[in-house]
């Protein structure tokens, strides 16, 4: 085990560098702050704007894909960039990722304004490829922010920012939804005697915002990373990109189509076949995209599933929120937006501050099962709800939910960070992020399914050969905000009650999950994190930036990822 853990280091340690100023550590982070909001907000900002924009470029039977091409390219982009980073340095792939990003964005705002293109199609259809290539710079932001955190920073002191990091992604997760909804109805203006419709905007706000942080990296940041080059893994890269994307399309397809369709069956298949090939290429290439010998280090691998598990549960329930809460508790749209600022509030309030225990401590574990054991109580209090339930009744309850969130939102690629040797801190950042929104993706579409399936069951008993279309229910819940009745009248109660059923054995399935995640954290090790000191500075040639073991015995321990 000990050979499988080191084979990939390399040996030479990378080239000397200079410590970064103080002022260019705080500006970088600032710039990454604006970046990482940013990424995060754009998975969720056009959520809200949904309705008109189907009702400008017609497109309902593809309003889906507006989100999940986003979501397909950042996330199946996320490993090649951060392998990227470790072989060329951080700075030059923020750069290249801020650039992809800041022109994705632009021809999103453009989409549909020429009319139908050759090639590109129609409206529709041009912001579903325009949203994949802002996708690919999100996925550059993502990761990069996260893994320049582990270049700045010695592993003790990570927790302050990521805890900061993960209060962001909070913040963005549930106020992206808000801003949508008021750029839609407040922002269109006229400008040069040409109209501009108000969701254009949440496309157009990126760019002043992204140029600022460009600037700022492009002029304070550091080099980062183990610049230097080295051998790209294209075929790794090809592989990765096909397993991933066909899972995500058949994960995507299954809840429309059914899971049973032959489309969706095939791309499974092709998801499998893909990944196996991935797998064989990762062991035998000398500079892999995914490092198979991370999941030899105990901390890592145990780390990243819990994560992974953690993820499904978070985006399962989250995700279904809005609906369960206009559609079943028979909130208004714009209140159900608002009922979920408190679990944002409980998310930042615990992320920060598990992040600062951590920086002053140096113990995350209890944090961890903590976190675990507040999300499971939140789950288990959201499914007392009735009927009846008050907006008081749903505010303290997210907020316990919220609190149980928070600090899975960092501590989790803190360890991952620390117990990854230095130069594959890019890595072993990326691998954590990937498998966290691959968990996500798939909590989602396993939740979606068992609501499609109860709520079909419901609807079958009283319109036999009825069919249920989730874009459909999630599309009339958007549209509430704007016609003040979110289903066909005389059918609100039914409908209600149909959801509530459902969502109750989502929220089953979550407890379930989250109990697995319980007993994932109780086997990540206590590994102990270097802190402020004379060493710290050093840390950037040092391989193995968790502990500095001083014998052979000590660095067999690094491997497991046990404290010395």
């Amino acid at each position: 085990m000990d050979a499988a853990a080191t084979h990939d280091l390399p040996s030479n340690h990378p080239p000397a560098r200079r410590e970064p100023t103080a002022d260019e550590k705080r500006l970088t982070f600032w710039a990454l702050m604006i970046v990482f909001l940013l990424s995060a907000l754009d998975q969720t900002i056009v959520s809200t704007a949904m309705p008109t924009i189907i009702q400008q470029l017609n497109g309902l039977e593809l309003y889906a894909w507006v989100t999940t091409s986003y979501l397909l390219t950042s996330t199946v982009m996320v490993p090649i960039w951060g392998k990227l980073g470790d072989l060329y340095g951080r700075k030059l792939i923020l750069l290249i990722g801020i650039a992809i990003f800041i022109g994705g964005s632009a021809l999103c705002g453009l989409a549909g304004e020429f009319g139908e293109l050759p090639v590109l199609g129609d409206g529709m259809m041009q912001l579903i490829i325009f949203r994949g290539i802002q996708g690919i710079g999100g996925g550059a932001l993502f990761t990069t922010a996260f893994a320049t955190i582990g270049d700045l920073f010695p592993p003790r002191e990570r927790g302050k920012y990521a805890g900061m990091f993960g209060a962001v992604f909070g913040l963005a997760s549930v106020v992206g939804p808000i801003v949508g909804g008021y750029f839609t109805d407040n922002g269109t203006t006229t400008i040069a005697g040409m109209e501009i419709a108000g969701w254009r905007w949440c496309f157009y706000i990126n760019l002043p915002t992204s140029l600022i942080a460009l600037a700022m990296i492009w002029f304070k940041m550091p080099n980062l990373g183990h610049t230097g080059g080295g051998k790209i893994d294209w075929f790794g890269g090809l592989f990765v990109v096909i397993s991933i994307g066909a899972l995500m399309l058949a994960l995507t397809m299954g809840n429309e189509s059914g899971w049973l369709h032959p489309d969706v069956l095939t791309l499974f298949a092709i998801s499998v076949a893909t990944g196996a090939v991935f797998i064989w290429i990762e062991s035998k290439v000398p500079e892999p995209i995914l490092p198979l010998a991370l999941f030899s280090i105990r901390a890592f691998s145990t780390s990243t599933i819990a994560s992974f598990v953690i993820a499904m549960a978070f985006m399962g329930t989250v995700i279904y929120m809005p609906l369960y809460l206009q559609l079943g508790l028979g909130f208004q749209a714009t209140n159900s937006g608002l009922l979920l600022l408190p679990l944002m509030a409980g998310l930042i309030i615990a992320a920060t501050l598990s992040g600062r225990l951590v920086t002053n401590t140096g113990k995350y574990k209890g944090l961890m099962l903590g976190g675990a054991v507040l999300q499971f109580i939140g789950i288990l209090l959201m499914s007392q709800l009735g009927p009846d339930a008050q907006e008081w009744d749903v505010i303290w309850r997210l907020f316990v939910l919220g609190v149980g969130l928070g600090p899975s939102q960092s501590l989790f690629n803190m360890v991952s960070q620390s117990a990854a040797p230095m130069r594959q801190i890019g890595v072993a950042t990326s691998t954590t992020m990937f498998l966290r929104q691959c968990g996500g993706m798939i909590g989602v579409s396993i939740f979606g399914a068992l609501l499609l399936a109860h709520i079909s069951d419901s609807i079958g008993k009283l319109m036999p050969g009825a069919k249920v279309d989730l874009g459909e229910m999630q599309r009339m819940a958007l549209m509430a905000s704007e016609t003040g009745a979110p289903v066909p009248a005389g059918m609100q109660e039914f409908i209600a009650k149909a959801i509530s059923d459902a969502m109750s054995y989502i929220f089953m399935g979550s407890l379930l999950i989250v109990a697995v995640a319980f007993v994932a954290i109780l086997f990540i090790p206590v590994i102990t994190l270097r802190g402020r000191g004379p060493g710290a500075a050093g840390a950037a040639a040092d391989l193995s930036p968790t502990i500095a073991p001083t014998d052979a015995a000590g660095a067999k321990a690094v491997r497991r990822g046990e404290a010395v």
